[in-house]
């Protein structure tokens, strides 16, 4: 095996978070890719994400592009307000 195939951790921001009511659903995969759920429709949006910081950067494979940001665990998305999956937070 070479330095090159050595496998990367992921970032701590990839993972499911879901908005309280559990309506929305946005998984960032390991791998820059990014899948979101509303409702009943699964990949209602996907496309690519990179993260700098504590900023997250968007771009929807229609070439819609949008923002969020990672503050104390919980992902304001533009609008939206994202907790991971499973956190305390999210069954408040």
């Amino acid at each position: 095996m070479t330095s090159n195939d050595t496998p990367r951790n992921p970032h701590s921001y990839v993972g499911m978070r879901v908005t309280a009511d559990g309506f929305i659903r946005q998984e960032l995969l390991p791998d820059g890719r990014y899948d979101e759920a509303r409702g009943t429709l699964q990949s209602a949006y996907t496309g690519h994400y990179t993260v700098t910081g504590t900023h997250i950067d968007y771009a929807d494979d229609t070439g819609f592009t949008a923002t969020g940001d990672v503050r104390d665990g919980v992902l304001f998305h533009e609008h939206l307000v994202l907790y991971r999956e499973g956190a305390a937070e999210h069954t408040r």
